[in-house]
């Protein structure tokens, strides 16, 4: 079982961008941690509470899952069920994972078009027509940009958005738009990994779009030191 990555050198452009989505999903999970530990704190210390924080939580896990999905994709470290398929020869695993790659491609695409399809009303956007793939615009969906989150203040730096799409009508708590603006930006990046892993696969510079069906595999590598650089 083969990694496309190991022993791999790496461009500066590939490092910083691997550092920087490390980062920021690294972020996101302290953000959490330090809101929700906050909390806790001011509910049993000082008996308040920040009302908007469990919000924001259940945003930023929604950003971390999206972000994470995307990167596992991009490293290749999705675990998964290869029982069956290391029973066949060579030949066959190579077919199989093409397959189950263009299987996953076509997953993403549809994922995509949903993906837009939802959060476009909330931008003042069109949808795409067409059930499984796009084939224009409609105009027949209501506009649902005037729609906010229950708790969240309204930030300063997106007020630009109420003459972009709300008719210059106010917020008075963050619009949907920004926190669900991961829905089509997680898609597109996971199809994005989606798409360049089945290049490698079809190119031979990857086995699978997973690394193992067993987490021990994984933990013996590391501890060989074959993930370092």
């Amino acid at each position: 079982m083969s990694h496309q990555s190991d022993n791999k050198p790496q461009s500066a452009v590939a490092r910083f961008f691997d550092a920087l989505e490390e980062n920021i999903i690294a972020g996101i999970l302290g953000a959490m941690t330090l809101i929700t530990f906050f909390n806790v704190v001011l509910r049993y210390v000082f008996n308040e509470s920040l009302i908007w924080g469990l919000e924001v939580v259940l945003i930023l896990f929604a950003w971390l899952v999206m972000l994470g999905i995307s990167y596992g994709f991009k490293k290749n470290t999705h675990l998964g069920v290869d029982a069956i398929t290391n029973m066949l020869p060579n030949r066959g695993r190579r077919v199989a994972a093409i397959l189950a790659a263009l299987a996953c491609l076509a997953y993403a695409a549809l994922l995509m078009k949903g993906a837009w399809d939802y959060w476009a009303p909330f931008a003042a956007l069109q949808p795409t027509e067409g059930r499984w793939f796009p084939t224009g615009f409609t105009e027949n969906t209501r506009d649902r940009a005037f729609y906010i989150t229950d708790q969240v203040p309204m930030l300063g730096i997106f007020r630009w958005l109420e003459d972009a799409i709300n008719y210059g009508e106010a917020y008075d708590k963050l619009p949907r738009v920004v926190p669900y603006t991961i829905i089509p930006f997680g898609c597109g990046l996971i199809l994005l990994r989606v798409v360049q892993a089945t290049i490698r696969i079809i190119k031979g510079e990857q086995s699978s779009l997973i690394v193992s069906h067993e987490a021990e595999d994984e933990v013996e590598r590391v501890a060989r030191g074959e993930y370092e650089e």
